[in-house]
């Protein structure tokens, strides 16, 4: 596929590419920020097909005046609908938007209290600059190493500092290998960290969450595990995979990641159920997961209900909410993907991405608010200006 660009009503650019050699790709972005002036870039890369080194040689060489941060990815979305192998960029223009990046380095270690005073310093000054003393007009956008093991307490250390401005993003990805996840800032490539963007848009816009998981009344206690490592080896003090395997119906022995996406497992907090997705069988007969995990929670196995049908329905009520939807920057967990692929709906929900207008990228998680949650996609709608955008 040759390398695609597509301007939307509100100045915001997105160009794409399968071809790491696509010159076209950096001659659509430098022409991007000679047309508009480029405030910030945010680019979303497939591990398999393109390396973070080149890309920040490449941005040095062709862009070097455009701040920009960047992640790997489990899957691309570009305005073409769900694909894998791509670099995806997303330029915001500088007359609609100030985006002032942070990084949280050492994110496995930094602790609560740090990222908190960090944060809100950051978001002070930012305030002051931009002038939002109300944040009606700020948001805040987090692309997060999807292998650290500390999304929860990062995710909840943002939304503390940030207070009143609200927080969505993604954690970045490897092509579902759950090795190394990898973030670039500004050509320095990180490991380890989280990078924060600070944004503040003129365009309305709208943050929005939607899932599509039903809970049974199956429940699994987790009655050995250890958290740091996001391993559970017993649910009801019986062996994690076989335990599981008897509550779905399966054999312990055919369990893949379609049956974990297929029968995630949720957590009720605050009378509303977060799922606790499932990352790998190991061969201990342990399980280890995407999310959080501790001795004692109880978990309930959830059934996939309607996917397609939940996602339509999410964008036509942020279009009664905006009127009309110029684009959305969207983070969806890979493990949806998973599951649509295996109910043959992966089509469908790649069809209502592309009429949104939907670009972003498929996560190890996503942060909405002060939660990092599995099986969810979390995604920023932006307004049309001239109301010409997505319409009913």
């Amino acid at each position: 596929m040759p390398n695609v660009s597509k301007r939307f009503s509100s100045g915001i650019v997105s160009v794409w590419t399968d071809n790491p050699n696509d010159m076209c790709f950096w001659d659509a972005i430098r022409s991007a920020d000679e047309d508009l002036k480029v405030e910030f870039g945010l680019l979303f890369f497939s591990k398999q097909s393109f390396s973070a080194e080149a890309i920040a040689t490449r941005m040095a060489l062709e862009c070097p005046d455009i701040p920009y941060a960047a992640c790997s990815t489990a899957g691309e979305i570009t305005p073409q609908g769900v694909d894998d192998g791509h670099l995806v960029g997303v330029l915001f223009p500088a007359d609609s938007f100030k985006i002032n990046p942070v990084q949280i380095a050492n994110v496995t270690t930094v602790g609560f209290e740090k990222v908190v005073e960090q944060v809100s310093s950051e978001k002070r000054r930012f305030l002051q600059e931009t002038g939002d003393q109300d944040t009606g007009r700020s948001y805040a956008v987090c692309l997060m190493d999807g292998m650290s093991f500390s999304e929860e307490t990062v995710t909840a250390a943002l939304h503390w500092g940030l207070d009143d401005i609200p927080l969505l993003g993604g954690s970045a990805g490897d092509d579902m290998n759950f090795v190394d996840t990898q973030l670039i800032l500004n050509g320095e490539i990180l490991q380890n960290s989280a990078i924060l963007m600070l944004c503040q848009s003129q365009i309305p816009f709208r943050i929005f969450k939607t899932d599509n998981f039903v809970p049974t009344g199956n429940k699994l206690v987790v009655t050995r595990s250890d958290p740091d490592r996001r391993i559970v080896y017993e649910f009801n003090a019986a062996p994690a995979v076989e335990e599981y395997a008897a509550n779905i119906g399966e054999d312990a022995a055919s369990l893949t990641p379609r049956s974990f996406a297929s029968h995630p497992l949720v957590v009720r907090v605050g009378g509303e159920y977060y799922c606790r997705s499932i990352q790998k069988m190991n061969d201990d007969g342990s399980l280890s997961f995407l999310c959080a995990i501790d001795d004692g929670i109880v978990l309930t196995i959830a059934e996939p209900e309607g996917m397609a049908q939940r996602t339509e329905t999410a964008f036509d009520d942020l279009r009664s909410e905006l009127g009309a939807i110029d684009m959305v920057l969207g983070f969806d967990c890979v493990l949806r993907k998973v599951d649509a692929s295996s109910r043959q709906v992966l089509r469908r929900v790649s069809e209502i991405y592309q009429t949104n207008n939907v670009v972003g990228f498929n996560t190890y998680g996503e942060q909405y608010i002060s939660m990092h949650l599995n099986q969810t996609f979390t995604g920023i709608a932006f307004e049309s200006p001239d109301k010409s955008g997505v319409r009913p």
